[in-house]
């Protein structure tokens, strides 16, 4: 059973989810061997994908679903909330 969180995008409301914070939270899942997905507005993708993640459009404040499924799922879980709720344009 995968674990989960949510957590809000620390950007700006209305600044979207760019290619430089994207590659952050990108180059934090890849640290992890555990499969990562990440979740918004009824989209899904893989969380160590960039173009992926950018596809999702997501703004500051959008609240992201992240899911991880392995042995380190839960230490990929807390990088990548402390990731997205440290983000900066």
């Amino acid at each position: 059973m995968p674990a989960s969180s949510e957590v809000a995008v620390a950007l700006p409301e209305g600044v979207a989810l760019h290619a430089r914070p994207a590659g952050a939270f990108v180059k934090t899942a890849l640290r992890f061997q555990s499969s990562v997905t990440v979740g918004s507005n009824g989209k899904l993708a893989n969380a160590k994908s960039i173009l992926a993640v950018l596809a999702l459009g997501a703004v500051g404040g959008t609240v992201l679903r992240l899911s991880a499924e392995g042995d380190d799922a839960a230490a990929a879980l807390d990088a990548l909330a402390t990731c997205v709720s440290n983000l900066t344009e």
